[in-house]
C-alpha cells in the first residue's frame, strides 16, 4: 500500500487535483463532521469518500482504529448510484487499494466498492464483515435494510445486512433535501444506535448545498450527541480561484410566459427556440408524465439536436446508455435533455440553458447548480415555468414559498441566492418500539410482513421492482424460473403499477416468489418493496421511454448469464457443494473462520468472541438428524459418516419445512451446561438463526402434519426426535439427546428437561433487549459469514 505524508498528497494521487481547504478539514479534524453544508459542484462526494479512506487507511493508528470499516453512501436517486460507484472505484484504483475481485476474493489490505440496488449485484458483500467496504445505494435499498426489511433482498438475509448496516459503519447521506421521510429515519436510526448500542463505532454524516440543522430535529435525535461537528466553506475556501468562479457563476433568471407554461407543444417550441448549438439545454420537470409528453413534443419538431429523456423508471442497461450519452461530448447541433428530479442533485453536468418547473426552493437551488456549474459560460440562462395549481408531487405551500423568492431573482449565481430556511415536513417518523419489533423477521399468521415504506419515502413515491420473462398467455412460471438479475429490474410507482395491472380485460398478471410454497405465486396484493415477474407480451416498457402504461409492444427480455433459483424456506443453499465435507470437518472449518474474523475485528468483539466460537462449534449439530442425513445424495465416500456438505443436489426432506438449525438450538438449550461461563440463550439464538429462518419464534408452518395427537411439531422437528452422539471436531463430542419442543409454548415450561424455564420467545425477547437489536443482529452476521466462507473455501479445496 502506498504511503502518504499528508491528506493533500493522498487526495491529489486519487483525484489528480489538490483538495479544497474544507476537504482537508473534513479528513484531518479530530472527528469527522456530521453536518456538511457546501454549495453544489465543490466536491462533497470526494470529500466524504477520500476523508473516510484517509482516516481508515492512511492516518494515525489511533484514527484508523476509531474509523468504521464500512462507509455506507446513501443517495436519494438511483441515477446517482452508478456515478458515485464509478468515482469511488477510480479513486481507490489510483491509490492501489481497490479490491478488484470482491466479493469472491476480498484481501484484507483492499477496499471493496459494492452497489446495493437489488438483484444479484449485491450478493455476498455481507460475507466480509471484517473487511473495509464502501456500500452505495438509494435510500430505498439502504434504509429498508437498516430497518430489517430489505427491499429486493431474500428475507433470509434481512438480519445479516441489518446487523452490518447498524454497527461499525459511517453513514453518509448525500443531497438530503430530496430524502423526505427517509431523512427523519436516518436521524432516528442514529439516535437509536446511541441508545440501544452498537458493535464498534456507528456515525452519520448529512450533506447538502441546502442543509438545515433543524431538519434533523426528530423526537429522539439529540443534535449534540448524534451530530457533533459542522462543516461549511470558510474564507480560506472562498479565496481559492476555482471556488470563486463557481460561487459567482452568472445565470440570468426569467419566467416563461404563463400562456406557454403547461402546454407541451408550446413549451417544446420555446425549448427549441432557446437551444443553442454546441451547448447543453436541460429541461427539468416535476413528473414523469410531464417529462414524457414534453420529450415527445420536442423530438417531433427538433432539427438536428440530440434529444434525451431521463427519469427513474429505466432498467439498468438502458439507463447506462442514456447516462453514457449524457456525459459524452456535446455534438455540434447540441443536446437537449428532458428530465425529472433525477438530475436535480449530484449529476455533474453544466448546461448553458436550464428550463425548470417551479419547485420547492431547496430543489430549485439544486437545479440551478446544473447550469453553468463551473462558471465558464458567459451567457448562461435559466427560465422557469409557473406550474400554477398543478403542484404535485409538492405541496401548494412549498410552491408558493418558492414563487415568492424567484419572482424577484435576476441572477442565480450561488453567492447571490437567498438561504434555504424552510422546514422539512415528515408524515411518518420511526420510533424505538418500531425498530425493536422489526428485529423479528417472522411474518404474521397471514404471511404478511410489517410495511416500512412509510419510513423511507412519502406515500406517492413508493415503488415496486418488476422484471419481464417469456411466459405464455394462460401459463404459469415454473418453480425453477430463476430470480432476476439487477439489470432486469425496473422501478415502478406502486399506484401506477396497481392501475396498470387492474385494467379491465387486459389479462395482466404479476407473480412473486413464495418461499413457503417454493413457487411463483400470483401477487394478490401489491405493496412497496416487492419484486414482481411480468409477462413480456403484456408490455409496459421500452428502452427509449422506460416504464410506460401506454406501451403495448412486447418487452425485450434480458438474458441471464448465471440464472439463480430463489431460496425457499426448506433450502440449505450451502449444503450442496462441489465437495463432500463431514460434519466434524465442516465444523472445524467454521470455527477456524470465526476465529479469523474475530481476530481481525479485534477489541470491538472481544467480549463476544467466546460465545460466537461456541456457536460455531454447535451450529450444525442438527444435521445429524435422520431427516437431514436421509436427504444426502448418493455417492458419499463413507456411507456411514455424518455429512454436512455433499457433492450434488440434496433430496427433498422427508418432512415439510425441516430446519436442522432448530434441532441444533433445542439441543443447545438441553445441553447448555456443556459450556459454562457462556450465555446459553445467546448461543442458542446464534445457532438457530444462522440461516435466517428460525429466530425469535418457533411455530409450525403450512403443510406440516402433526405426527401424533398431542405431539408438538415445528419446522420439521417433532417432540421426541433423537440426535445421536456426534463428533463436532476440535475434541468436542455432543452426547445423544432427545429433542423437546416444550419451549415453543407460551409461559413457563412445564415438562422436563425445561421445567420452570422460560419459553423460547421469552428467552429471545429478553436476549434482544439485553444485548440490543443492533448488536445481536451483528453477532448473527458474523457466524453466518463464517459459515458461508468456510463452505466456499471447502469448495476451493475440492
Amino acid at each position: 500500500m502506498m504511503a502518504f505524508g499528508t491528506f493533500a498528497q493522498m487526495f491529489e494521487k486519487a483525484t489528480g487535483n489538490a483538495p479544497y481547504p474544507y476537504q482537508v478539514r473534513m479528513a484531518t479534524a479530530a472527528g469527522m463532521p456530521s453536518l456538511v453544508s457546501v454549495p453544489t459542484g465543490l466536491g462533497k462526494t470526494d470529500a466524504a469518500l477520500m476523508g473516510w479512506a484517509w482516516r481508515r487507511r492512511f492516518a494515525s493508528d489511533e484514527t484508523r482504529r476509531e474509523t468504521p470499516r464500512r462507509l455506507v453512501y446513501c443517495l436519494p436517486m438511483r441515477v446517482l448510484v452508478e456515478q458515485t460507484r464509478d468515482c469511488a472505484v477510480r479513486r481507490l484504483r489510483n491509490l492501489g487499494v481497490y479490491a478488484e475481485n470482491a466479493p469472491a476474493d476480498h484481501p484484507a489490505d483492499k477496499i471493496a466498492v459494492r452497489v446495493l440496488m437489488g438483484g444479484d449485484v449485491e450478493r455476498d458483500w455481507d460475507r466480509w464483515p471484517d473487511r473495509d467496504q464502501i456500500l452505495i445505494g438509494t435510500q430505498d435499498m439502504l434504509l429498508s435494510r437498516a430497518l430489517n426489511r430489505g427491499y429486493a433482498l431474500s428475507r433470509f438475509r434481512w438480519p445479516v445486512q441489518f446487523g452490518l448496516l447498524n454497527s461499525d459503519c459511517l453513514w453518509v447521506m448525500d443531497e438530503v433535501q430530496l430524502m423526505g421521510n427517509g431523512l427523519a429515519t436516518t436521524a432516528q436510526l442514529q439516535a437509536f444506535r446511541r441508545k440501544l448500542g452498537t458493535v464498534g463505532s456507528a456515525r452519520s454524516m448529512w450533506m447538502s448545498a441546502t442543509m438545515g440543522p433543524a431538519w434533523l430535529g426528530t423526537v429522539d435525535f439529540d443534535l449534540e450527541a448524534d451530530a457533533p461537528g459542522t462543516l461549511a466553506l470558510d474564507n480560506d475556501d472562498r479565496s481559492v480561484l476555482e471556488v470563486k468562479k463557481r460561487l459567482n457563476a452568472h445565470k440570468s433568471v426569467a419566467q416563461v410566459p404563463e400562456s406557454v407554461a403547461g402546454d407541451a407543444p408550446g413549451e417544446a417550441k420555446l425549448v427549441l427556440e432557446q437551444h443553442v448549438p454546441v451547448t447543453l439545454t436541460l429541461v427539468v420537470v416535476n413528473t414523469v408524465k410531464r417529462a414524457v409528453a414534453l420529450h415527445q413534443a420536442i423530438a417531433k419538431h427538433r432539427k438536428d439536436a440530440e434529444v434525451l429523456l431521463l427519469h427513474s423508471r429505466f432498467r439498468a442497461p438502458d439507463r447506462k446508455v442514456l447516462l453514457d450519452t449524457l456525459f459524452s461530448p456535446v455534438p455540434a447541433a447540441g443536446r437537449i435533455v428532458v428530465s425529472t428530479q433525477v438530475v436535480e442533485a449530484g449529476v455533474d453536468i453544466s448546461a448553458r440553458t436550464l428550463l425548470t418547473d417551479l419547485a420547492p426552493w431547496s430543489s430549485l437551488v439544486q437545479r440551478f447548480g446544473r447550469c453553468n456549474r463551473d462558471g465558464k459560460i458567459s451567457d448562461a440562462a435559466i427560465l422557469w415555468f409557473d406550474v400554477g395549481k398543478a403542484t404535485a408531487p409538492y405541496t401548494a405551500e412549498e410552491i408558493a414559498a418558492a414563487r415568492q423568492r424567484i419572482v424577484s431573482l435576476t441572477d442565480a449565481a450561488p453567492a447571490k441566492l437567498p438561504p434555504v430556511d424552510s422546514d422539512m415536513p415528515y408524515t411518518h417518523v420511526v420510533r424505538r418500539k418500531d425498530v425493536v419489533e422489526l428485529f423479528d423477521t417472522t411474518p404474521d399468521l397471514a404471511g404478511a410482513d410489517v410495511d416500512v415504506s412509510r419510513f423511507i419515502r412519502e406515500s406517492d413515491e413508493h415503488d415496486v421492482q418488476v422484471f419481464w420473462r417469456d411466459i405464455l398467455q394462460g401459463e404459469e412460471p415454473q418453480p425453477e424460473e430463476p430470480g432476476p438479475s439487477r439489470k432486469e429490474l425496473c422501478r415502478v410507482p406502486v399506484g401506477d403499477f396497481r392501475a396498470w395491472l387492474s385494467v379491465k380485460g387486459s389479462g395482466r398478471i404479476a407473480w412473486r416468489w413464495d418461499h413457503l410454497a417454493e413457487r411463483w405465486g400470483k401477487a394478490d396484493a401489491v405493496f412497496p418493496g416487492l419484486v414482481l415477474m411480468l409477462r413480456a407480451a403484456d408490455g409496459g416498457y421500452s428502452a427509449e421511454g422506460g416504464w410506460s402504461d401506454k406501451q403495448r409492444d412486447k418487452v425485450a427480455v434480458i438474458d441471464q448469464p448465471k440464472p439463480t433459483r430463489l431460496e425457499s424456506n426448506r433450502d440449505d443453499p450451502l449444503a450442496s457443494t462441489s465437495t463432500w465435507r463431514a460434519l466434524a470437518d465442516h465444523t472445524n472449518d467454521v470455527v477456524a473462520e470465526v476465529e479469523r474474523i474475530t481476530a481481525a475485528l479485534g477489541p470491538i468483539v472481544a467480549e463476544w468472541a467466546r460465545p460466537i466460537a461456541v456457536s460455531a462449534r454447535w451450529h450444525d449439530l442438527g444435521k445429524a438428524h435422520d431427516v437431514f442425513q436421509r436427504a444426502v445424495p448418493d455417492g458419499a465416500p463413507h456411507p456411514d459418516a455424518l455429512w454436512a456438505k455433499a457433492l450434488g443436489t440434496f433430496r427433498r426432506y422427508g418432512r415439510p419445512h425441516f430446519r436442522h438449525e432448530l434441532a441444533s438450538a433445542l439441543a443447545v438449550l438441553t445441553l447448555g451446561d456443556r459450556f459454562p461461563g457462556t450465555d446459553r440463550d445467546l448461543v442458542a439464538f446464534l445457532v438457530a438463526a444462522h440461516h435466517g429462518k428460525v429466530r425469535l419464534s418457533i411455530r409450525s408452518l403450512p403443510g406440516e402434519i402433526q405426527p401424533h395427537a398431542g405431539r408438538r411439531f415445528a419446522r420439521g422437528i417433532h417432540d421426541g426426535d433423537a440426535l445421536p452422539e456426534v463428533d463436532l471436531g476440535g475434541g468436542v463430542s455432543a452426547p445423544g439427546v432427545t429433542l423437546s419442543l416444550e419451549p415453543m409454548e407460551l409461559g413457563l415450561c412445564e415438562a422436563a428437561p425445561f421445567t420452570g424455564q422460560p419459553s423460547w420467545a421469552e428467552r429471545m425477547i429478553r436476549l434482544r433487549d439485553d444485548v440490543g437489536p443492533f448488536r445481536l443482529a451483528y453477532l448473527e452476521s458474523l457466524l453466518r459469514a463464517a459459515d458461508c466462507r468456510a463452505s466456499r473455501d471447502a469448495e476451493g479445496r475440492a
